[in-house]
């Protein structure tokens, strides 16, 4: 027997005991179940602008936490260890377990340390989003926040989920080509874009762009993703996209992507100078 996952477009068909592309998802009764459900893989106290969101609560802490497990295939990723590593299988086993209660009673015990709540992030926090979602409504009952840092590629089914329960996003637009997207990450461009038109009109969001020398760093391909950014609007119609957030981001080679030299300072500089052409809020990060 095989169920078919429906959280992002590869609708993987998982069969009976087995796991999905992700690492994160598997079919147990015929049903696609959350296998990182409250396995716990890394835990700090971050300043907010970490994640990084400038513009929600600046000056705050918020507890981040991590699972395992990545629908994508980032050749630069930072946290390959738990996204897409070998590891995942050994993590299924070993990973701490936290219930939604214990972690929200740990997020309400930093309050005196500015802690504002929690954000899911380190892993893709899409992949467990049962796990996002039960405890952002718990979240909610104490009087906290939940952020999720994240890549976007989900449905729209699942982000009605947590639309209702997620305060803020930061969503990586990893890039506005599709070969790029696709072809070099293992992604859907087409999904994200939906999935951040959609998010804009719910929660507070802000969107980071990681500069890949000779990848997504053209002038025009820049330029495209800026004015469509600006052109988002919420739920009542109105033209919101010119102050929604955008983190442009120097790339440094690590993981399987080390072919190539850090991006030049120069040009994020310039770049993020281009985008406030047309958006009103642009930070440049890792200069």
């Amino acid at each position: 027997m095989t169920a078919e996952c429906s959280v992002c477009f590869r609708k993987c068909r998982i069969g009976e005991g087995k796991t999905g592309f992700c690492g994160a998802r598997g079919c147990i009764g015929s049903r696609i179940v959350p296998l990182n459900y409250g396995k716990i893989t890394a835990l700090a106290l971050d300043p907010v602008e970490k994640k990084p969101l400038r513009k929600f609560f600046p000056g705050s802490k918020i507890l981040s936490v991590g699972s395992f497990g990545c629908n994508l295939r980032c050749p630069f990723c930072q946290n390959s260890d738990i996204s897409w590593s070998e590891h995942i299988e050994e993590y299924k086993n070993t990973a701490r377990t936290a219930t939604p209660e214990q972690l929200v009673n740990l997020a309400l015990s930093c309050r005196d340390e500015g802690n504002i709540g929690i954000a899911f992030t380190y892993n893709e926090p899409l992949i467990g989003y049962e796990f996002v979602r039960d405890t952002s409504l718990l979240l909610h009952k104490n009087g906290l926040k939940s952020v999720m840092v994240t890549n976007g590629t989900a449905s729209a089914e699942i982000l009605g989920e947590l639309s209702h329960c997620v305060d803020a996003m930061n969503i990586d637009l990893k890039g506005f080509s599709e070969n790029y997207c696709n072809r070099v990450l293992g992604g859907n461009l087409s999904m994200v874009r939906e999935f951040i038109a959609e998010s804009v009109k719910h929660c507070h969001v802000e969107l980071t762009t990681l500069i890949v020398p000779g990848e997504n760093d053209r002038d025009e391909e820049i330029k495209r993703m800026a004015e469509w950014i600006a052109s988002l609007r919420d739920s009542g119609g109105n033209e919101i996209g010119m102050n929604i957030p955008l983190h442009i981001t120097r790339f440094f080679p690590r993981f399987h992507m080390t072919d190539r030299n850090a991006t030049d300072i120069d040009l994020i500089y310039r770049l993020a100078d281009l985008c406030r052409e047309y958006l009103n809020f642009v930070y440049t990060g890792n200069c």
